[in-house]
């Protein structure tokens, strides 16, 4: 069964609650797709593109489905406007409640219309290759040939010779979120619990 990686993210509430419990309840609806094996830790990140808003909170999960990758985008698609989320308005970059990247599915790159996977700003995004990385180091990027874990060094040198930040990442301990992985793999998010950030962060994360 094909491995999909989805990348999670939001910095506006939805029906569901903050942007962690967003993403606890996008995560258990991914379980209707396939089965939810792997999920990264929660990470407060900086906004890119787009400064003028609140932090975001990001994750990736690893997905086991066999649906095909259209049909698994189109259903993503459809998880987003159930939260809130409707990618036809707003600001490009902007705020939104609920963001669901198909990043990698299996070994081949795949090029069709609104379609491209390995997701095309996969090795410019830390905030993706972060917790991609916690999750599917060796996972290698179809397009580039080099895993995640090669691509995310390559990015923080980068970062590192330009002194940016833009994509700074604080790791979020939520019992809400890590209680939600279940031996099924449903993604279903059971139980809740303190958010714990760095002393550090921007309030707004």
């Amino acid at each position: 069964m094909p491995a999909a990686y989805i990348g999670m993210g939001a910095n506006l509430p939805s029906w569901a609650g903050a942007p962690e419990d967003t993403l606890a309840a996008a995560a258990e609806r991914l379980g209707a797709f396939g089965r939810v094996t792997r999920r990264s830790s929660l990470y407060s990140t900086e906004p890119v593109g787009f400064a003028d808003q609140p932090r975001f909170v990001n994750a990736v999960v690893e997905l086991e489905t066999e649906l095909a990758p259209r049909a698994l985008l189109d259903g993503l698609l459809a998880i987003e406007l159930e939260f809130g989320r409707d990618r036809s308005s707003g600001i490009r970059n902007g705020p939104r409640t609920l963001d669901l990247d198909l990043l990698i599915y299996g070994e081949q790159p795949i090029s069709e219309p609104a379609m491209e996977i390995p997701h095309p700003r996969l090795a410019e995004r830390a905030f993706v290759l972060i917790p991609l990385a916690e999750i599917a180091p060796a996972t290698v990027d179809a397009r580039s040939g080099h895993t995640v874990s090669q691509l995310l060094h390559h990015l923080t040198g980068m970062e590192g010779r330009t002194g940016s930040r833009s994509d700074a990442a604080i790791p979020i301990h939520w019992r809400g979120w890590t209680a939600g992985v279940c031996s099924a793999g449903s993604g279903t998010a059971a139980g809740a619990g303190p958010r714990v950030r760095d002393p550090d962060a921007d309030p707004d994360g």
